[in-house]
């Protein structure tokens, strides 16, 4: 009897001390009403959640999100787009454009992820590929770099069609991608947008489909969509304290309510924790960090994060730009980003932070190959002109 009571008071033990705050516990499971989900951190790219992730389904109008950060990023947002005979009277939802009616590309964008006008994507497509086909070809060259390997697109609206299809993980990464270029991030959190009606005396005025703008605090986009085979499909995304979370439900007939939980999960259970700070000395050498660097993660994990300096070769392009090397960040062995060394009375410290993704995470984007040229170009003259490396 005494051996008894001893056991049980040992079990109860090792059960306090496992449950003791501060005790690093793994998330815990959580479950939603779509046939496929995911959760995503926008800016590290980092799958917080994935329930029949990698399933082939019909995305509906969620299509769109590709659409406009295609549109965004091959046209030019002041051009005057003429509706043709193919974007008139599409089937499906609309703005009700005109034939031969002509609108900015940038208005078109709001109309489509807005109001899901299907008018306005094929009226996009058109100006902006030359043609459907040239439009979808970009599409699908922009699923492949993003390595979206789930996907295909047929029509820049999302209508169902044989052979147009995605996933939720290829969605949830693509919505990550968008998010971080600010023109497809300012559309998409728009509640209520005015443009200019050239055939009537008043405006046109458009009400976002998405609830989520006033169901959830900090929620910032981005679209809905529905087809009857499709059924309901939604992208949500929201930031709060810093970090932005984005989640994608395929086929849920929960969804308004589902995204809340997944957001709030993420939110509570994968927090942004700091692993570098900028200007932290590096251990095992004389230089310091470049940039900052958070992660989500979970409590379970705070323990498991290693750091490992790598130094660029002299004679690179790199270290003479005053890039010396790269802190890497580990995560059980595996890299999950990096951020540059940089020499401790470098003046590249005193410029902005810059994510710790930035050339990193090339899969995700966070900068345009423009953009990443024009930095090096700008570092190769300073060094020309005035002899200084960083």
């Amino acid at each position: 009897m005494k051996k008894t009571i001893l056991l049980g008071l040992a079990l109860l033990l090792l059960w306090a001390g496992a449950r003791l705050p501060g005790a690093a516990e793994a998330a815990p499971a959580i479950s939603t009403s779509a046939e496929a989900a995911a959760l995503i951190d926008v800016t590290s790219g980092r799958l917080l959640f994935s329930s029949g992730g990698d399933k082939p389904m019909r995305i509906a109008s969620l299509t769109k999100v590709m659409t406009a950060i295609v549109a965004i990023e091959h046209g030019k947002l002041s051009d005057k787009a003429k509706v043709g005979k193919n974007a008139y009277l599409k089937e499906g939802s609309s703005i009700y454009l005109k034939l031969g009616e002509e609108m900015n590309l940038k208005d078109l964008l709001y109309g489509m992820m807005l109001r899901s006008g299907n008018d306005a994507a094929m009226t996009i497509a058109e100006h902006v590929g030359g043609s459907l086909e040239g439009f979808v070809y970009l599409m699908n060259e922009e699923a492949r770099m993003l390595g979206m390997s789930g996907s295909s697109f047929k029509n820049p609206s999302g209508l169902d069609e044989e052979g147009h299809y995605s996933t939720a993980n290829d969605m949830a990464k693509l919505t990550a991608y968008a998010l971080r270029n600010p023109v497809f991030a300012e559309i998409v959190k728009t509640k209520v947008k005015k443009v200019p009606n050239p055939n009537e005396s008043w405006d046109y005025s458009w009400v976002n489909k998405n609830k989520m703008l006033s169901l959830y605090d900090g929620a910032d986009g981005v679209k809905t969509g529905y087809t009857k085979l499709a059924k309901r499909c939604l992208i949500s995304s929201a930031t709060r304290g810093g970090q932005q979370l984005a989640v994608v439900t395929l086929s849920d007939s929960n969804d308004w309510l589902d995204h809340q939980r997944l957001l709030d999960y993420g939110f509570k259970h994968y927090p942004l924790l700091p692993l570098v700070s900028k200007g932290d000395a590096v251990e095992g050498t004389p230089y310091v960090a470049g940039a900052s660097f958070v992660y989500p993660a979970e409590a379970a994990e705070t323990g498991r994060f290693t750091r490992k300096p790598v130094m660029n070769d002299a004679s690179s392009a790199a270290y003479r730009l005053g890039e010396l090397g790269e802190l890497q960040i580990m995560l059980d062995g595996k890299r999950i980003g990096s951020v540059p060394l940089y020499a401790k009375d470098s003046p590249r410290l005193l410029l902005k932070d810059r994510s710790a993704f930035y050339f990193n995470e090339s899969d995700l984007g966070g900068s345009t190959w423009a953009q990443k040229y024009a930095y090096i170009l700008q570092m190769l003259i300073r060094v020309l002109f005035t002899g200084k490396t960083a």
